[in-house]
């Protein structure tokens, strides 16, 4: 497959949403989502497909095949997050399109039809929760209930498809897949730090997020003695330190992650009134991570008691982890080995809309090295021949599955 060609494309569409210093800001649903969008769309059409777009806003291109079979479905989504990079998400897409290309090139019909797929607001970042359109398609969320969402920005996800013209007329869930196979960057250092070209993703963290408010009381900072005080902030402190620590005690595939923070009145001489919070916690085992929730729960329980405030915690999206089809699994470690690219099973710690998919088709996923495991930041970056590489695996591998 031509590499050059594929990273060309990948860089066009990074102009969609340009930010300083070669990244991407390309949010669910916003002008520039939709300028993306619209440049897919076109994309999807002069490679010959038949485009169809779902009521959550969903894209498909079809590849027609010779028989009316279940197709193969591949893809990701092309929202970013505010300071993206230029390969998560659209990479995947993008190799898709180049496997109908040099299908048409090179006069092979497949028996099943193929899909190239991107989904809506895989990212989360405006409308949670993440992964919503693979979500949506498979059945994992009410249609209804995802287009009510309200956004950060307080916009209603339904009006905002509207607005941009991608709230299509397609049921969702309406194509199900034979087979699903999502090629993505790592996100992670794994590849790259052990020399490997191909990461044949066997299973997905479960994924626990929750946002905690704390409820104190503001006074002054320098006339109220530390133990009279109803400290939100410190709180809010004690609960990032705990989740930090839960997580190195648990060790294993266990992660924790408090990444927001909000202090009221946020001011250096005032004991804060209120703070919320943000809880990540992630394993690739159900049972242990209903133990972390658990051991979170009853710290932040005993915590409220003991400072005199009140905390609620309000859950925001909760996954389980995931395990991918063995036989898909295996047809990746095969396609790589022969083409003399080494490869190791590996689990994914982001999620992906593979993992939404997989609770109604056979799905898996394929990862190229991502440079330092930098992701999420527009110095992501991964070798061109790379990304040739793991294009050439999903090309090989949805060929296979597309003459079942």
């Amino acid at each position: 497959m031509d590499g050059a060609a594929l990273l060309a494309r990948i860089d066009q569409h990074a102009r969609i949403g340009a930010i300083d210093g070669g990244g991407v800001c390309r949010i669910a649903l916003t002008d520039a989502d939709r300028a993306g969008r619209e440049q897919l769309v076109q994309w999807m059409k002069e490679a010959g497909l038949e485009v169809h777009v779902d009521q959550i806003g969903n894209l498909f291109g079809i590849r027609a095949g010779t028989h009316d079979l279940p197709p193969v479905m591949t893809g990701s989504h092309i929202d970013t997050v505010a300071t993206g990079g230029r390969y998560d998400g659209i990479y995947g897409v993008m190799a898709g399109l180049k496997v109908v290309r040099w299908l048409d090139a090179h006069g092979v019909r497949t028996r099943r039809p193929l899909v190239v797929a991107a989904f809506t607001n895989e990212e989360g970042v405006r409308f949670m929760p993440d992964m919503m359109g693979s979500l949506v398609h498979a059945g994992g969320l009410p249609l209804q209930q995802a287009l009510d969402t309200i956004g950060t920005d307080g916009a209603r996800l339904g009006d905002e498809l509207q607005r941009i013209g991608f709230a299509g007329a397609m049921r969702c869930g309406t194509i199900r897949p034979h087979a699903f196979v999502e090629l993505h960057i790592e996100q992670g250092p794994v590849l790259e730090s052990e020399g490997i070209a191909i990461g044949a993703v066997h299973d997905l963290q479960g994924i626990s997020w929750q946002s905690i408010a704390i409820q104190g009381q503001s006074n002054h900072a320098g006339t109220t003695p530390m133990h009279l005080r109803r400290d939100a902030g410190h709180c809010a402190a004690a609960i990032a330190v705990f989740v930090r620590e839960l997580a190195l005690r648990f060790g294993g595939a266990q992660v924790g992650t408090v990444g927001a923070i909000e202090l009221h009145p946020n001011l250096i001489n005032v004991i804060a009134s209120r703070a919320t919070l943000t809880v990540d916690l992630r394993n690739t085992d159900e049972a242990v991570l209903q133990h972390a929730e658990a051991e979170l729960d009853g710290f932040v329980q005993r915590l409220a008691a003991e400072q005199g405030v009140t905390i609620t915690a309000r859950p925001l999206a909760r996954f389980e982890p995931v395990r991918f089809d063995e036989r898909l699994v295996g047809r990746i470690e095969q396609a790589a080995a022969a083409r003399g690219l080494t490869q190791r099973r590996i689990t994914s710690g982001a999620g992906h809309d593979a993992q939404m998919i997989a609770r109604i088709a056979p799905s898996a996923m394929i990862f190229v090295p991502s440079r330092g495991g930098i992701s999420h930041n527009q110095r992501e970056f991964t070798a061109p021949g790379q990304l040739r590489d793991g294009a050439n695996v999903l090309l090989d591998v949805l060929r296979a599955l597309a003459d079942e």
